[in-house]
């Protein structure tokens, strides 16, 4: 069983021990690899106009999210076994090539079924590479530097909310849709040549491949879900997306009960004992849901600021900037005590952001307003980010049985791409029952999911404590 802390007699990693030549190439494949995903999923936003007009299928339109969310969380619920099996340097090898083609294919689609398809390949291929992010911390890098190489993979998100709206507008803009894509298909090549390079090739030789077996039944179930929950937006009857968002919940309900009890399972056992994983867990999902408020701040600010699309889409960026800079300096914490208490009020801080976003929507708002709006945003993307690196290190060390580390790092992926799917659907029920075409559908919306993140306090406070050690003598 590991602990929190760096092992006696070596102090916390720095920055420099994981930016430095031993672990250069490394931290810069688990970081590309989310970096690509996440930019992936935010760049059709700006794209889809262009891309819409020139091969039709607008009724497809909401789909090419769905498609990819759904083929994200199914491929989450494999990384840990696909790892077992194949290695960190085959895996990621897998992975990229998976997500080249996808690219490839979106980059010259002909119509809108085959960019579909291309949209669902990639969204494998990045689910499995966004996990492997996470996962192969675990067993690339020293315990010492878990914290902050968590700090480095998760910022990613962060880039990818500003970098793949701002590179699909540009795009766009010159009428060069496809080429966006491409770009995707050399960096993906690029990022291969390193992988050998950075990576070991080795398997875990202590684990039977007997049993190394994907989790057949939860994914279905969790890709059901994501499914489900994802296409709770699209319709404009509110019983049906409220009967699509509670079937959704009941199929996760029903994953964790097989998921317990299946000999191949996506959460390792100590989520269901009595230590702390459980609640990391449930915090790390519910701040993740909350983020899901951005999608709708270009729109809003369009509507009620009527500022440019380019501007809207700066101030939606304010949320990442908070998380970055907040994961950045939360993972040089050292001493434990201030740790577990930064962890505890992180929801809460975030509760404060979105509640300054609710007071601060306005019809014709005012410069002032906007600024206000921007920093309520930056405050709850700190939010996130001082507590993601603790809990995501935490995730991988206060196991029962250190052999299930691996397991618990590949899941944080999959909890955190399956909360985005609930949360991206919860922002369009509320925005759908509530707009009136005024400012009431925004204060709602930030309302709502200010209440959302305030009620993770409970399980923040639960994560921070001592795992259940298990004698193995």
């Amino acid at each position: 069983m590991t602990d929190t802390e760096a092992p006696a007699g070596h102090p916390a990693g720095s920055w420099r021990d994981l930016l430095g030549p031993r672990h250069l190439g490394a931290s810069t494949v688990l970081a590309g690899g989310v970096a690509l995903y996440a930019t992936n999923e935010f760049l059709t936003i700006s794209l889809m106009p262009s891309a819409v007009a020139e091969i039709g299928g607008q009724r497809f339109y909401a789909w090419v999210t769905t498609v990819y969310l759904v083929g994200s969380v199914m491929a989450a619920t494999t990384v840990h076994a696909v790892l077992m099996r194949w290695g960190p340097r085959w895996s990621y090898l897998f992975g990229l090539t998976l997500f080249g083609a996808g690219s490839l294919g979106c980059a010259i689609a002909p119509s809108m079924e085959f960019l579909l398809a291309g949209r669902t390949v990639q969204g494998a291929a990045g689910g499995l590479l966004a996990g492997l992010g996470y996962a192969v911390i675990n067993t690339a890098l020293p315990s010492a530097l878990w914290t902050k190489a968590s700090a480095l993979v998760s910022a990613m998100w962060g880039v990818g909310t500003l970098v793949g709206p701002a590179a699909g507008g540009l795009f766009a803009q010159y009428g060069s849709w496809r080429w966006a894509f491409g770009v995707l298909v050399v960096m993906t090549v690029a990022m291969s040549v390193l992988v050998p390079l950075a990576l070991p090739g080795t398997r875990d030789a202590t684990v039977p491949q007997s049993r190394v077996r994907i989790p057949v039944w939860s994914l279905l179930l969790l890709g059901a879900a994501a499914l489900l929950v994802s296409a709770a937006g699209v319709p404009h009857d509110t019983r049906a997306t409220a009967g699509l968002v509670v079937a959704g919940f009941g199929l996760v309900a029903v994953f964790l009960v097989v998921d317990r009890r299946a000999g191949a399972s996506v959460l390792p056992p100590s989520a269901f004992r009595a230590g702390p994983l459980k609640w990391i867990y449930l915090t790390l999902g519910v701040l993740m849901a909350a983020t899901m408020v951005d999608m709708y701040v270009p729109l809003f600010a369009q509507r009620l600021a009527h500022l440019a699309p380019v501007a809207a889409g700066f101030l939606g960026a304010g949320l990442a900037v908070g998380w970055t800079v907040g994961e950045i300096s939360s993972a040089s914490l050292s001493r434990q005590a201030v740790i577990v208490r930064t962890v505890a009020v992180a929801p809460l801080v975030m509760a404060l952001g979105l509640a300054i976003g609710a007071l601060t929507q306005r019809e014709d708002a005012s410069g002032w307003f906007v600024a206000a709006w921007a920093a309520g945003l930056v405050i709850t993307g700190s939010g996130v980010g001082i507590a993601w690196p603790h809990l995501s290190a935490w995730a991988m060390s206060k196991v029962d049985d250190p052999a299930e580390g691996p397991a618990a790092a590949a899941a944080i992926n999959t909890v955190q791409v399956i909360c985005g799917a609930f949360g991206a659907a919860l922002a369009g029920v509320v925005v759908n029952v509530s707009d009136r075409g005024d400012a009431t559908a925004s204060r709602w919306l930030f309302a709502v999911f200010a209440v959302l993140a305030a009620s993770a306090a409970v399980a923040s406070i639960r994560s921070g404590r001592p795992a259940r050690r298990i004698d193995t003598d």
